[in-house]
Protein backbone atom coordinates (compact mmCIF):
# COMPACT_ATOMS: atom_id res chain seq x y z
CA UNK A 1 0.00 0.00 0.00
CA UNK A 2 1.29 3.38 -0.51
CA UNK A 3 -0.35 5.99 1.58
CA UNK A 4 -0.70 9.77 1.85
CA UNK A 5 -0.81 10.60 -1.86
CA UNK A 6 -3.35 13.75 -1.81
CA UNK A 7 -5.80 13.83 -4.60
CA UNK A 8 -7.96 16.70 -5.83
CA UNK A 9 -10.62 16.72 -8.67
CA UNK A 10 -10.94 19.88 -10.22
CA UNK A 11 -13.64 21.62 -12.67
CA UNK A 12 -11.82 23.73 -14.96
CA UNK A 13 -11.74 26.58 -17.18
CA UNK A 14 -15.51 27.26 -15.24
CA UNK A 15 -16.50 28.89 -11.48
CA UNK A 16 -19.41 26.30 -11.33
CA UNK A 17 -19.38 22.99 -10.03
CA UNK A 18 -19.89 20.25 -12.54
CA UNK A 19 -18.99 22.24 -15.35
CA UNK A 20 -16.04 23.08 -17.54
CA UNK A 21 -13.22 20.28 -17.11
CA UNK A 22 -12.44 17.92 -14.90
CA UNK A 23 -8.88 16.94 -13.91
CA UNK A 24 -8.07 14.97 -11.11
CA UNK A 25 -4.55 16.42 -9.14
CA UNK A 26 -2.35 14.49 -6.94
CA UNK A 27 0.18 16.22 -5.51
CA UNK A 28 3.49 14.18 -4.71
CA UNK A 29 6.24 14.69 -2.39
CA UNK A 30 9.01 12.15 -4.62
CA UNK A 31 8.30 10.78 -8.35
CA UNK A 32 6.30 7.44 -8.75
CA UNK A 33 6.59 5.17 -11.00
CA UNK A 34 5.07 5.78 -14.75
CA UNK A 35 2.91 2.47 -14.82
CA UNK A 36 1.46 3.28 -11.30
CA UNK A 37 0.37 6.74 -12.56
CA UNK A 38 -1.13 5.12 -15.93
CA UNK A 39 -3.32 2.90 -13.39
CA UNK A 40 -4.63 6.13 -10.96
CA UNK A 41 -5.53 7.63 -14.40
CA UNK A 42 -7.48 5.07 -15.72
CA UNK A 43 -8.81 4.60 -12.24
CA UNK A 44 -10.04 8.33 -12.38
CA UNK A 45 -11.37 7.82 -15.76
CA UNK A 46 -11.42 11.94 -16.23
CA UNK A 47 -9.84 13.24 -19.67
CA UNK A 48 -6.76 14.01 -17.41
CA UNK A 49 -4.98 13.23 -13.93
CA UNK A 50 -1.84 15.59 -13.10
CA UNK A 51 1.11 14.45 -11.14
CA UNK A 52 2.69 17.16 -9.76
CA UNK A 53 6.00 16.94 -7.71
CA UNK A 54 8.22 19.43 -6.30
CA UNK A 55 11.42 20.35 -8.91
CA UNK A 56 13.64 19.40 -6.40
CA UNK A 57 16.76 21.34 -4.52
CA UNK A 58 18.15 22.65 -7.61
CA UNK A 59 15.39 25.18 -8.29
CA UNK A 60 13.00 27.12 -6.36
CA UNK A 61 10.80 26.51 -4.33
CA UNK A 62 7.69 27.47 -6.55
CA UNK A 63 9.13 25.27 -9.42
CA UNK A 64 7.17 21.38 -10.23
CA UNK A 65 7.79 19.16 -12.68
CA UNK A 66 4.44 18.18 -13.93
CA UNK A 67 2.99 15.12 -15.96
CA UNK A 68 -0.80 14.21 -17.85
CA UNK A 69 -1.84 11.18 -18.07
CA UNK A 70 -5.12 10.78 -19.55
CA UNK A 71 -7.09 7.19 -18.86
CA UNK A 72 -5.28 5.52 -21.79
CA UNK A 73 -2.24 7.33 -22.26
CA UNK A 74 0.58 9.86 -21.58
CA UNK A 75 0.24 13.15 -23.27
CA UNK A 76 2.94 15.81 -23.62
CA UNK A 77 0.59 19.37 -23.20
CA UNK A 78 -2.63 19.43 -21.13
CA UNK A 79 -4.09 23.21 -20.48
CA UNK A 80 -7.34 22.30 -18.01
CA UNK A 81 -5.25 19.82 -15.37
CA UNK A 82 -1.86 22.54 -15.47
CA UNK A 83 -5.24 24.99 -14.92
CA UNK A 84 -6.51 22.73 -12.28
CA UNK A 85 -2.86 21.84 -10.56
CA UNK A 86 -2.00 25.67 -10.23
CA UNK A 87 -5.43 26.47 -8.82
CA UNK A 88 -4.73 23.08 -6.08
CA UNK A 89 -1.53 24.68 -4.77
CA UNK A 90 -2.64 27.98 -3.63
CA UNK A 91 -5.51 26.08 -2.18
CA UNK A 92 -3.53 23.95 0.25
CA UNK A 93 -0.90 26.44 0.81
CA UNK A 94 1.91 25.31 -0.85
CA UNK A 95 2.28 28.88 -3.09
CA UNK A 96 1.49 32.09 -1.67
CA UNK A 97 -1.26 33.78 -3.38
CA UNK A 98 1.35 36.05 -5.07
CA UNK A 99 4.11 33.68 -6.26
CA UNK A 100 3.56 32.56 -9.83
CA UNK A 101 3.61 28.62 -10.45
CA UNK A 102 6.49 27.26 -12.45
CA UNK A 103 5.75 23.90 -14.03
CA UNK A 104 8.92 21.91 -15.69
CA UNK A 105 7.00 19.38 -18.58
CA UNK A 106 7.71 17.71 -21.85
CA UNK A 107 6.98 20.85 -23.62
CA UNK A 108 8.90 23.53 -21.75
CA UNK A 109 8.62 25.82 -18.91
CA UNK A 110 4.71 26.63 -18.26
CA UNK A 111 4.21 29.55 -16.06
CA UNK A 112 0.79 29.80 -14.22
CA UNK A 113 -0.20 33.01 -11.90
CA UNK A 114 -3.21 34.30 -9.97
CA UNK A 115 -5.37 37.46 -11.76
CA UNK A 116 -7.78 38.26 -9.66
CA UNK A 117 -10.61 35.67 -9.66
CA UNK A 118 -8.54 34.01 -12.95
CA UNK A 119 -5.53 32.34 -13.39
CA UNK A 120 -3.71 33.06 -16.41
CA UNK A 121 -1.19 30.52 -18.11
CA UNK A 122 1.93 31.01 -20.47
CA UNK A 123 1.83 28.70 -22.75
CA UNK A 124 3.35 27.64 -26.33
CA UNK A 125 1.55 28.73 -29.17
CA UNK A 126 0.81 25.98 -31.68
CA UNK A 127 -0.96 27.64 -34.83
CA UNK A 128 -2.04 25.00 -37.39
CA UNK A 129 -0.79 25.10 -40.93
CA UNK A 130 -3.06 24.47 -43.70
CA UNK A 131 -2.19 21.34 -45.20
CA UNK A 132 -4.65 18.56 -47.56
CA UNK A 133 -5.98 16.42 -44.35
CA UNK A 134 -7.41 12.63 -45.01
CA UNK A 135 -10.71 11.79 -46.83
CA UNK A 136 -11.33 9.58 -43.68
CA UNK A 137 -11.62 12.76 -41.26
CA UNK A 138 -13.88 14.44 -43.40
CA UNK A 139 -15.94 11.42 -44.10
CA UNK A 140 -15.79 11.16 -39.61
CA UNK A 141 -16.84 14.65 -39.35
CA UNK A 142 -19.43 14.29 -42.10
CA UNK A 143 -18.83 18.12 -43.93
CA UNK A 144 -16.91 20.39 -46.06
CA UNK A 145 -14.79 22.41 -44.33
CA UNK A 146 -13.82 26.42 -44.46
CA UNK A 147 -10.29 25.52 -43.70
CA UNK A 148 -8.44 21.98 -42.96
CA UNK A 149 -5.05 21.85 -41.55
CA UNK A 150 -2.54 20.48 -38.44
CA UNK A 151 -0.32 21.56 -35.57
CA UNK A 152 2.20 19.46 -34.28
CA UNK A 153 -0.67 17.67 -32.50
CA UNK A 154 -4.10 17.79 -33.44
CA UNK A 155 -6.14 18.62 -36.87
CA UNK A 156 -7.65 21.81 -37.20
CA UNK A 157 -10.93 22.42 -39.16
CA UNK A 158 -12.75 25.32 -39.48
CA UNK A 159 -16.34 25.09 -40.64
CA UNK A 160 -19.35 27.33 -41.69
CA UNK A 161 -21.23 28.45 -38.14
CA UNK A 162 -21.68 27.88 -35.06
CA UNK A 163 -24.60 26.01 -35.06
CA UNK A 164 -22.36 23.30 -36.85
CA UNK A 165 -20.34 23.01 -34.03
CA UNK A 166 -22.41 22.43 -31.42
CA UNK A 167 -24.56 19.11 -33.63
CA UNK A 168 -21.50 18.44 -34.70
CA UNK A 169 -21.78 14.13 -34.16
CA UNK A 170 -18.58 12.48 -35.60
CA UNK A 171 -16.93 8.95 -35.89
CA UNK A 172 -15.39 8.38 -33.26
CA UNK A 173 -14.09 5.35 -34.49
CA UNK A 174 -12.78 6.93 -37.68
CA UNK A 175 -11.06 9.88 -35.99
CA UNK A 176 -8.94 6.99 -33.64
CA UNK A 177 -7.31 5.82 -36.50
CA UNK A 178 -6.24 8.92 -37.65
CA UNK A 179 -2.24 9.79 -36.81
CA UNK A 180 -2.63 12.92 -34.39
CA UNK A 181 -3.79 13.26 -30.89
CA UNK A 182 -7.41 14.31 -32.24
CA UNK A 183 -9.32 17.01 -33.88
CA UNK A 184 -10.50 20.39 -33.28
CA UNK A 185 -13.62 21.92 -34.54
CA UNK A 186 -14.24 25.57 -34.59
CA UNK A 187 -16.13 28.37 -36.32
CA UNK A 188 -17.18 32.16 -35.11
CA UNK A 189 -18.97 32.80 -32.94
CA UNK A 190 -22.70 33.65 -34.56
CA UNK A 191 -22.97 37.57 -34.85
CA UNK A 192 -26.80 37.86 -33.97
CA UNK A 193 -26.57 35.37 -31.11
CA UNK A 194 -25.71 38.49 -28.73
CA UNK A 195 -22.79 35.86 -27.25
CA UNK A 196 -19.92 37.21 -25.11
CA UNK A 197 -17.13 35.07 -26.97
CA UNK A 198 -15.56 34.91 -29.96
CA UNK A 199 -15.23 31.94 -31.29
CA UNK A 200 -16.35 28.26 -30.85
CA UNK A 201 -14.95 25.26 -30.69
CA UNK A 202 -14.99 21.64 -29.68
CA UNK A 203 -12.50 18.82 -29.53
CA UNK A 204 -12.42 15.38 -30.14
CA UNK A 205 -9.62 12.70 -28.74
CA UNK A 206 -10.76 8.99 -28.85
CA UNK A 207 -7.22 7.89 -29.60
CA UNK A 208 -6.39 8.65 -25.97
CA UNK A 209 -9.54 7.24 -23.91
CA UNK A 210 -11.33 10.48 -24.29
CA UNK A 211 -14.09 10.89 -27.16
CA UNK A 212 -14.68 14.36 -26.42
CA UNK A 213 -12.79 16.89 -24.29
CA UNK A 214 -15.02 19.20 -22.18
CA UNK A 215 -12.66 22.02 -22.43
CA UNK A 216 -8.85 21.55 -23.64
CA UNK A 217 -6.52 24.46 -23.09
CA UNK A 218 -4.18 22.81 -25.48
CA UNK A 219 -6.31 23.23 -27.84
CA UNK A 220 -6.65 26.77 -27.53
CA UNK A 221 -2.92 27.46 -28.01
CA UNK A 222 -4.10 26.99 -32.09
CA UNK A 223 -7.21 28.50 -31.55
CA UNK A 224 -5.43 32.05 -30.40
CA UNK A 225 -3.50 32.44 -32.97
CA UNK A 226 -6.16 31.30 -36.31
CA UNK A 227 -8.63 33.56 -34.59
CA UNK A 228 -6.35 36.74 -33.45
CA UNK A 229 -5.17 36.69 -37.37
CA UNK A 230 -8.77 36.11 -39.07
CA UNK A 231 -10.50 38.74 -36.46
CA UNK A 232 -7.71 40.91 -35.97
CA UNK A 233 -8.02 40.88 -31.96
CA UNK A 234 -5.25 40.84 -29.54
CA UNK A 235 -7.55 39.49 -27.15
CA UNK A 236 -10.03 37.35 -27.51
CA UNK A 237 -12.38 34.97 -25.40
CA UNK A 238 -13.35 30.99 -27.01
CA UNK A 239 -16.23 28.85 -25.55
CA UNK A 240 -16.12 25.69 -25.97
CA UNK A 241 -19.53 23.74 -26.76
CA UNK A 242 -19.36 20.46 -25.14
CA UNK A 243 -22.41 19.32 -22.62
CA UNK A 244 -20.54 20.67 -19.86
CA UNK A 245 -18.66 23.86 -21.38
CA UNK A 246 -16.28 26.19 -20.52
CA UNK A 247 -14.58 29.55 -21.14
CA UNK A 248 -10.99 30.11 -22.08
CA UNK A 249 -9.68 33.57 -22.71
CA UNK A 250 -7.14 34.23 -24.93
CA UNK A 251 -4.27 36.25 -26.07
CA UNK A 252 -1.85 35.43 -28.57
CA UNK A 253 1.39 36.63 -28.93
CA UNK A 254 4.64 35.77 -30.86
CA UNK A 255 5.57 32.21 -29.95
CA UNK A 256 3.70 32.03 -26.31
CA UNK A 257 -0.17 31.99 -25.57
CA UNK A 258 -1.76 33.25 -22.41
CA UNK A 259 -4.70 30.76 -21.57
CA UNK A 260 -6.86 32.10 -18.48
CA UNK A 261 -9.60 30.72 -17.51
CA UNK A 262 -10.94 29.83 -13.66
CA UNK A 263 -11.18 26.64 -11.57
CA UNK A 264 -13.02 25.33 -8.34
CA UNK A 265 -12.43 22.02 -6.04
CA UNK A 266 -14.88 19.62 -6.24
CA UNK A 267 -13.00 16.77 -4.16
CA UNK A 268 -10.95 16.20 -1.96
CA UNK A 269 -9.29 12.89 -0.46
CA UNK A 270 -6.37 10.60 0.01
CA UNK A 271 -5.21 7.78 -2.65
CA UNK A 272 -4.77 4.62 -0.69
CA UNK A 273 -3.29 2.74 -3.29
Amino acid sequence: MNDGVELFIVDAFTNEPFRGNPAAVCLLDKDREESWMQQVAAEMNLSETAYVVPAGADFCSNDYRIRWFTPKAEVDLCGHATLAAAHQLWQTGRLPADAHARFHTKSGLLTAWRDGAWIAMDFPAEPPAAEQVPEELIQALGLIPRFAGRNRIDYFIEVDNEQTVRTLKPDFAMIARLQARGVVVTSRADADSGADYDFVSRAFYPAIGVNEDPVTGSAHCALAPYWSKRLRKDELIGYQASERGGIVRVKPGGDRVCLSGQAITVLKGQLEG
